[in-house]
């Protein structure tokens, strides 16, 4: 089934609550203070299904105290009908939900004149003219039709009717199929728990499965979901979904985001475009109410430049916000509707202003490849592309696609990793001289990467491979080591070198992994030489990371049952006494003297049997 979610707008009193009952006989005002005053106060929720197509409808507030309600709801249009009582025309409010729907670039709206039945059709027509005219000037409006309506008048809602059903959504490629969804209402329903509604934005959500509530940094299980009030187990974009969570009550507030774990990051400062309106100023350092998704939070702007075409900014926050490259806000001073804009970088990076700005244009200008290079070039160790969706709106293909276009990039497709050039001759040097160090170093891209740990394994390879081609190093079995050394056996080599080190380390041999590394092998090289000196009984395992030579445990041991002869016992102190060893070493080699059928223990202390 087709979903398209549809919301009013219009100047208080002008009939848009009264538009959607007469459109499909729900009364949107539901408080008590909503019948008492006549007004709508805050969203409401409804639909309009005709088999093939349901139409779901966000009725919002007109009245002009209640601007941040009607935000919230316009965050969700798809469309919106935008309704203009005939007799008095474009008022206050009207003018301001305009400005809302343009900078939130919700294009299309349908203009709805209402209470015709009271209007000369001299008065409609020249309504209508007026209305085109003045809505010209909006850059990002486009009127798809107007509908001359009276809640009297069954033809006149009939025919709006009909055309809702025939609109489509022009959909844009899913970038990734990640659900995303602001909650706009919390509430309890006795017998089920806690219950949020929202629009999903994004993805699906499905019962029983888990969403990460990204301001509670934790995952939930959906417990049930409703779409219009009809249980189902799956909401899809487009559909107002009412989900029952698995979570106390009170931990949700009204604009937290859910979606899936690992796609959004929070940050309490983002770089922003902001699209002024004509007559209000915003100012450097200036404390603003900043709105997104279902969200009101107070926000300092830091201005970098005013443009010609608008402010280059940066929000700071006083709790992490969780946004994407291209979401739309809206700005409030004294609860006026001053600004608009579009997030440009959600993620903070301690980048000079001077290189910042540079980079903020060619991705409000959408320049992916040339901000990929700006960044790069202020990431020496690598940019990554894995917050490709949150940073550019981009899936992780498409993101890799533009950076494999770009000159003197590596681009690593599967770490999501862009290296620029002058990363190669950095990482170079660091495997030169670990080789130039140590002429028998035999090591794999994978022991590379512990030392050089913001380097992927397949661009260490891909500089190890240019020294191949160079005759420097040459390759067998995924080993990299000198070519200039000739046909020595360097893995028998290495076994005579760490069994000379482990008898020589006595009492106190040093643990493999730092043997690996002082040496500049291969840890799985390693494992394999320490494996095959313990199969031919020439090293001994005491404990985990500790391995002693056979001569010399045999001398430890000896030692040990000389202190028993003498002490008549052994433990950690009177053994500590004889050998200044660390604690490690002298539990490790207790705990083997255990094992000899000559010796009981008691307590803490060894005796010998007899």
């Amino acid at each position: 089934m087709k979903n398209i979610i549809i919301g009013t707008a219009g100047h208080i009193d002008h009939g848009k609550t009264a538009l959607i009952e007469a459109l499909n006989g729900y009364n949107g005002d539901e408080l008590e203070e909503e019948k008492k005053k006549g007004i709508t106060i805050d969203l409401s929720f409804s639909n309009l299904n005709n088999g093939k197509t349901n139409i779901a409808f966000i009725d919002v507030p007109g009245h002009e105290k209640l601007i941040k309600n009607m935000i919230s709801g316009a965050f969700g249009f798809n469309v919106s009908l935008f309704v203009i009582d005939v007799n008095e025309g474009v008022m206050p409010q009207s003018i301001e939900h305009l400005d809302v729907l343009n900078y939130l670039n919700i294009g299309d709206i349908i203009i709805a004149l209402t209470k015709c039945d009271l209007a000369t059709e001299e008065l409609i027509q020249k309504r209508e003219r007026e209305i085109r005219e003045f809505i010209e000037k909006y850059e990002n409006i486009k009127i798809l039709k107007i509908f001359h309506t009276s809640v009297k008048d069954e033809k006149s809602i009939k025919k709006l009717k009909d055309y809702l059903f025939t609109l489509t959504i022009k959909e844009e490629r899913e970038r990734e199929n990640f659900f995303r969804y602001y909650v706009d209402r919390v509430f309890s329903v006795k017998g089920f728990g806690e219950v949020v509604t929202g629009t999903v934005l994004n993805g699906k959500i499905k019962k029983d499965k888990k969403v990460y509530v990204c301001e509670l940094d934790k995952e939930i299980v959906v417990k049930n979901i409703q779409v219009h009030s009809e249980d189902t187990d799956i909401a899809t974009k487009h559909q107002r979904a009412a989900l029952n969570l698995n979570i106390p009550h009170g931990e949700i507030k009204k604009g937290y985001l859910f979606t899936n774990k690992g796609y959004f990051r929070g940050f309490k400062n983002i770089d922003i475009f902001i699209k002024n309106s004509k007559n209000k100023e915003i100012k450097h350092n200036q404390k603003v109410q900043f709105l997104y998704g279902a969200k009101n939070l107070t926000a300092k702007i830091t201005i970098y430049s005013k443009e010609e075409e608008g402010i280059y900014a940066k929000a700071s926050f006083d709790e992490k916000v969780y946004l994407m490259h291209q979401d739309r806000f809206i700005l409030l001073i004294n609860n006026e509707v001053v600004a608009g804009g579009v997030v440009l970088d959600p993620i903070s990076d301690p980048i000079k202003k001077s290189k910042k700005l540079p980079l903020l244009k060619k991705l409000y200008h959408k320049e992916y490849d040339k901000a990929f290079l700006e960044f790069c070039n202020n990431h020496k160790k690598g940019f990554g592309l894995i917050s490709s969706i949150q940073r550019f709106a981009l899936s992780h293909e498409d993101a890799v696609s533009i950076a494999k276009k770009i000159k003197d990039l590596y681009v690593d497709e599967k770490d999501l990793v862009v290296y620029p050039d002058t990363t190669n001759e950095y990482i170079k040097n660091i495997i030169k001289e670990i080789y130039i160090k140590n002429p028998y170093a035999l090591l794999s891209p994978s022991s590379i990467k512990l030392r050089v740990k913001w380097a992927s394994e397949s661009f260490i390879k891909e500089n190890l491979e240019t020294f191949v081609k160079d005759g420097f190093l040459k390759v067998e079995n995924n080993l990299y080591k000198r070519a200039d050394i000739g046909d020595i056996d360097v893995k028998k080599e290495l076994e005579k070198k760490i069994l000379l080190i482990l008898e020589n380390s006595n009492f106190n041999p040093p643990a493999p992994y730092n043997l690996y590394d002082s040496l500049d092998i291969d840890r799985k090289l390693g494992d394999d030489i320490f494996k095959k000196l313990t199969k031919s009984k020439k090293i001994v395992r005491i404990a985990h990371n500790l391995f002693i030579t056979s001569s010399n445990l045999s001398k430890i041991l000896s030692i040990q049952k000389d202190i028993i002869k003498k002490e008549g016992y052994i433990d950690i102190k009177n053994f500590k006494n004889h050998l200044k060893l660390s604690r490690k070493y002298l539990i490790g080699y207790l705990e083997y003297l255990d094992k000899l059928d000559e010796i009981k223990k008691e307590g803490n202390r060894r005796y010998l049997i007899g």
